[in-house]
């Protein structure tokens, strides 16, 4: 790897990855915290009301994905009217879908816990955990369009800046609200709310300065609206139904996890929790990597550039197969003394010990999925990645899972690990036969 084609992709990999590791680290917080009061319930009911939370803003995870994706591509054609557009468009449905959040906060709270089951006190502390953190949607969303559109105009410090503002500021409040003030349950909530409404600040901030150090000064929005047609706003919603649908296959296999953990009784769930933080630390880790491809790559797809792009691709995949490795080991070695930072409470450790094989597995199988997400994000390919979502899931994870049941929680994390590596194998293919076939590229 030349010095400088490195040094491009640690640029970004390097501050996204730190500041992405904030995001686990929270949900480590998050646990601790309440792992360390008297009562298993509460672990339990904060583990179902984030997974609720967690499915409802991961389905907008299109809003980043899609405005990274033209936002590099704008970037790479030098075309600030374009970059303004891909924002504002982005943000005028953020802003649309986090008041209907707030609008249909009940009927989401119903449907999640009757799907969800588990015990009557787990149900409470899930809805009044949900019920406090829905109210920052606005923000939260928001804040996945701006972080989108800085990782386009390839600046990960800024998104650094604002991932470890706001998930340190998050932290800090946690402590206070809920060892300070023993707010339990309540103040793990209210602490991620009142984060993202200050991150919010700063990535505005953080955003509209990067514009002008770049382009000198902002497009009136005349100029920005120009160039829409309706081909252009077919394309970008196109992009998003695809890219949400694919969200919506992921994170029911996240959910299932949590659902049917909650039916194997609330030490499962609660043991759940904790290995999912693990997994979660892995996945926002790898996605430092993922983001660089979708930056650079982007940028290379913007500027017609085949070299770079497949190179970019190439070190990436090596950068994530050296980082699997080294989760593995870590799990392997150090699984016990992780989970025991998490809870004291001894049964929820022991169960969670029981299936830390497969945290050693796990990071080994799913390396792939990530980088290769990055590609079909940095191309605006959203039907692929779709069509891949949804293959892993009703082709591997449910199957998996149904057939081997009878093994109880080890059915879910089997099912979770196939998932894993059909979506690594199905996009992988697909790669390849797009380079062979020059689909993204015009011939000089």
């Amino acid at each position: 790897m030349s010095a400088s084609r490195f040094s491009a992709i640690a640029a970004i990999a390097v501050p996204m990855i730190l500041s992405n590791i904030t995001i686990p680290l929270l949900g480590l917080v998050d646990t601790a915290v309440i792992g360390h009061l008297e009562h298993a319930h509460y672990l339990a009911g904060v583990a179902l009301g984030s997974m609720v939370i967690a499915l409802v803003y991961w389905l907008c995870g299109f809003l980043r994905m899609s405005t990274t994706g033209l936002s590099a591509q704008a970037f790479g054609a030098n075309d600030p009217q374009a970059l303004i557009r891909t924002g504002v468009n982005s943000a005028g449905i953020a802003v649309l879908l986090g008041l209907a959040l707030l609008l249909l906060q009940q009927p989401i709270l119903h449907l999640a816990m009757a799907l969800a089951g588990g015990s009557e006190p787990v149900q409470y502390y899930a809805a009044e955990y949900f019920s406090t953190r829905i109210w920052g949607a606005p923000a939260a969303l928001l804040n996945l369009v701006v972080l989108g559109w800085l990782l386009g105009m390839q600046n990960a410090r800024a998104s650094m800046l604002l991932l470890m503002f706001s998930n340190s500021l998050n932290i800090g409040l946690d402590l206070l609200f809920v060892v300070g003030f023993d707010w339990k349950v309540q103040g793990v909530a209210l602490a991620t709310v009142v984060a993202d409404y200050f991150g919010l600040l700063l990535g505005l901030y953080l955003a509209r300065r990067q514009f002008l150090a770049r382009f000198q000064q902002l497009p009136s929005l005349a100029q920005c609206w120009r160039g829409v047609s309706k081909l252009h706003l077919a394309a970008l919603f196109s992009l998003n139904r695809d890219i949400f649908l694919r969200s919506l296959a992921l994170q029911a296999c996240f959910a299932f996890i949590t659902f049917q953990g909650s039916r194997l009784g609330d030490n499962i769930v609660a043991a759940n929790a904790v290995l999912l933080n693990f997994l979660m630390f892995v996945s926002f880790a790898l996605d430092g990597l993922a983001y660089a491809v979708e930056a650079l790559a982007g940028k290379a797809k913007g500027r017609n550039d085949r070299a770079l792009f497949v190179d970019t691709i190439k070190r990436c995949l090596q950068l994530a197969l050296v980082a699997g490795v080294s989760f593995s080991l870590i799990f392997g070695l150090l699984g016990e003394q992780l989970v025991a930072l998490l809870t004291d409470i001894p049964l929820i450790r022991e169960t969670a010990d029981n299936y830390l094989a497969w945290m050693v597995v796990l990071p080994l199988v799913s390396v792939w999925c990530f980088i290769l997400d990055g590609v079909f994000i940095a191309t605006s390919e959203g039907r692929i990645m779709r069509n891949s979502m949804l293959l892993a899931s009703f082709a591997g994870f449910f199957p998996l899972w149904w057939f081997t049941q009878s093994w109880g929680n080890h059915a879910l994390w089997l099912a979770m690990t196939g998932f894993m590596a059909l979506r690594g194998l199905s996009l992988g293919w697909v790669y390849w036969r797009a380079l062979n076939q020059q689909r993204w590229f015009k011939a000089a």
